[in-house]
């Protein structure tokens, strides 16, 4: 698929499998997992994972799977709706080894009646991991969805919240 604003792209093995990296001329645009929910879908750009905002994401991934970090400095450039963006900047609020619940969210944007609104935005996270979507669960404490599988949201809980000891 064509992406005009997107310049290059990177895949990367994980620990909890390979993901895509999208760089635009600004920022990390994208991080998603294979055939993870809301995935692009094949781009149509080149493979430069000497790019130096894909190997500035490549090299914080690699240091936030060996438990050396929490965080992530790399530029972003998530395209969204306002209220999209509203939401994803709540979500870099929640520390690591943390969660919040999308009534939290809610209330954090100014729409605490929003809370399937904000549901649908941290679903369409384009970045993954970087954004921390995976550290929102349900208002009673239940792992809800997420875009890249349960099993992928656990998995990134439990290891923040070894590295945040």
């Amino acid at each position: 698929m064509r992406h005009p604003r997107l310049l290059a792209q990177s895949r990367l093995d994980t620990p909890l499998g390979p993901v895509t990296l999208a760089a635009s001329a600004t920022g990390l645009a994208g991080l998603w997992f294979d055939a993870q929910r809301h995935h692009p879908g094949p781009l149509e750009l080149p493979l430069d994972p000497a790019h130096p905002l894909l190997a500035q994401a490549a090299a914080e991934l690699a240091a936030y799977f060996r438990g050396e970090a929490t965080g992530f400095s790399v530029p972003l450039d998530a395209e969204g709706t306002p209220f999209q963006r509203a939401v994803w900047d709540q979500l870099r609020a929640i520390a690591a080894g943390t969660t919040t619940s999308y009534g939290e969210i809610a209330r954090r944007v100014g729409r605490p009646s929003a809370v399937r609104a904000v549901g649908a935005a941290v679903g369409r996270n384009p970045l993954s991991i970087v954004v921390p979507c995976h550290r929102v669960i349900g208002g009673g404490g239940a792992l809800t969805g997420y875009a890249g599988g349960l099993d992928r949201k656990q998995a990134l809980l439990a290891l923040e919240r070894g590295a945040a000891r």
